[in-house]
């Protein structure tokens, strides 16, 4: 989605940034003469060749359990690369990049690959309800999961600007478990998401949260923290305006607590958390 294509939601676990070519980087598919590891003679000394690692993306993505738990399918390298192109152009997907946030704004700064987590997705694909999101996210790394990284990206994305409550006009949203994650549904009920259907057929259950005037209010004041930052300086388009100076296009009235620049509102998508 290129609403969010230079969008920066920075809170205190997590930083989402946008799914971009660097997080599934293009690498060269003729085969390296040498592997990983291999030792190398030369003027009778012994060297051991170490080539860059495969893309964290494409590594998570080869464990049968997570593609189980996420609903996805094992891809090539080069067919991540043509879904990542897709989805940063499709108006019905709004994905971000999870990053470890302590990571991230360590100095000097790592490479984002290495901060990665997982990903958070909003899909609008219900065509007779407009107002209905479908959210998804997916904290990937192992050893970052139980640690809260799940709820913040989440309700960072309810509450995203472009993505989310106010600017995409919705009022719904909508999770899609297996019944075995356990972890992932006890998180959405805390998030005060209720449970509307089983599906045996499919082994999944939906919840859902309908954003009522005092749920709003909620997921404003859990996300109060949040800075909304631009990803590429040089993309930055000139503000004119405070985010709530700006017309208020959510059919709930602008909350009144919502004055000058003490506002701060986000956007965004749900898999194992």
């Amino acid at each position: 989605m290129r609403l969010n294509q230079n969008t920066v939601l920075l809170g205190k676990k997590v930083a989402l940034v946008p799914y971009t070519s660097e997080h599934v980087p293009r690498q060269n598919s003729s085969p390296h003469p040498l592997q990983r590891g291999s030792p190398v003679t030369q003027a009778g000394l012994q060297f051991l060749i170490l080539l860059p690692p495969p893309p964290r993306y494409h590594e998570w993505m080869k464990s049968e359990e997570l593609r189980h738990l996420t609903a996805s399918e094992l891809l090539t390298l080069e067919q991540e690369y043509e879904m990542q192109c897709s989805w940063c152009e499709d108006e019905d997907k709004c994905t971000f990049i999870v990053l470890d946030a302590e990571k991230w704004q360590a100095q000097p700064r790592p490479p984002e690959e290495s901060c990665m987590v997982g990903d958070v997705n909003l899909f609008l694909t219900d065509l007779e309800d407009p107002t209905l999101g479908e959210i998804e996210v997916m904290i990937a790394e192992p050893s970052c999961r139980g640690q809260g990284l799940g709820t913040e990206a989440s309700l960072l994305m309810m509450s995203y600007d472009s993505g989310g409550v106010t600017k995409l006009g919705l009022t719904k949203f909508e999770a899609k478990i297996g019944q075995e994650n356990e972890p992932s549904i006890r998180m959405f009920q805390k998030l005060h998401f209720k449970q509307v259907a089983v599906s045996n057929v499919f082994q999944e259950v939906t919840l859902r949260l309908a954003v009522t005037e005092a749920e709003r209010q909620w997921l404003l004041e859990q996300t109060s923290h949040v800075e909304e930052k631009p990803y590429r300086v040089e993309l930055a388009e000139p503000v004119a305006a405070t985010l709530c100076e700006q017309t208020w296009s959510h059919p709930l009235p602008r909350p009144d607590s919502c004055m000058g620049e003490s506002c701060t509102v986000s956007s965004g998508c749900s898999r194992p958390s």
